[in-house]
């Protein structure tokens, strides 16, 4: 059961009304990386959860997502504030209150004009929100190193936001949710690793022949020698400076195997659709290009 809390978890500040910032914001709440997406996959992640641990890490997360998307969207309104009056008043001329929206070339038509001034559930592009950004496989060990870096990319996010405002209230909110990335991050690493073994995901192992080796697989015009580090050297690693098909000693061909049946009609198609490399007509191609009929 949720119950709201009509006071925010972090008291927000805005200096002044802001359009085109409202406009980026939308980026952290309908956004691929946005407080929506997280507590979505969050709490699909902890229903589905048999661990009582993880349950309740999972959704103490996802509720706190909740809560981030309100900041967030509690930001966007205020930003907009100016625009929502004076685009339902119509106080000012038209050109005065196109400039006003597309103020610092940031076109924030789509918090102001679309949605009124309220947050919509969309990205700073107008991309509508999708479920598709949620990942969840159902695998533990896959899904909290998904979540590990669904927070990374969200605290790159907020640091991007927060070089782009000089509002002083504003910059210690985003700073607040960028930390808090952090701190989930910590959460989900000590989740993974309290289950061990976590690597590799799932249950079964890797064949053995290919587990530790890395294939050369980039080549330049000069045969450049492949650049050497902990990835693909030492003793862990088997290099392959020059794989080639197929690594598992094969003819590197693919085969199947059909009924006799199958191959007649097999046979009798290839037959009908086969190439008659002596035969040159002039085509479409040749028309459109000018070429004389004969």
């Amino acid at each position: 059961m949720f119950v709201h809390n009509k006071r925010l978890q972090y008291t927000v500040r805005v200096a002044a009304p802001n359009p085109g910032l409202a406009n980026l914001l939308l980026e952290q709440f309908g956004g691929p990386q946005g407080e929506l997406a997280a507590a979505c996959r969050y709490f699909t992640q902890a229903v589905g959860e048999d661990d009582p641990g993880r349950k309740d890490l999972l959704f103490d997360i996802a509720t706190e997502e909740l809560s981030h998307l309100e900041i967030i969207g509690s930001i966007v309104a205020m930003l907009n504030k100016g625009a929502k009056g004076q685009l339902a008043e119509a106080v000012e001329s038209e050109a005065e209150l196109y400039r006003s929206l597309t103020s610092g070339g940031n076109d924030s038509h789509t918090t102001a004009l679309l949605y009124g001034g309220g947050p919509s559930l969309t990205n700073s592009a107008g991309v509508p929100w999708t479920s598709a950004y949620i990942d969840t496989i159902g695998e533990p060990t896959a899904d909290l190193r998904s979540n590990i870096a669904a927070e990374a990319r969200a605290k790159i996010v907020y640091e991007r936001l927060i070089n782009v405002t000089d509002d002083p209230g504003i910059k210690e909110t985003l700073g607040f949710l960028m930390t808090r990335e952090i701190a989930h991050q910590k959460s989900f690493e000590k989740a993974l690793h309290s289950i061990q073994p976590n690597f590799p995901q799932g249950k079964l192992p890797g064949v053995p022949e290919f587990t530790s080796v890395y294939y050369n697989m980039s080549k330049g015009e000069d045969r450049e020698e492949a650049t050497r580090g902990p990835w693909n050297e030492g003793p862990e690693w088997t290099f392959i400076d020059d794989p080639q098909p197929a690594v598992d000693g094969g003819d590197g061909l693919a085969t199947v195997g059909v009924s006799a049946e199958d191959v007649k009609v097999l046979q009798a198609m290839a037959s009908r659709t086969a190439s008659d490399t002596s035969v040159d007509p002039t085509t479409g191609a040749d028309l459109g290009a000018g070429a004389a009929v004969a």
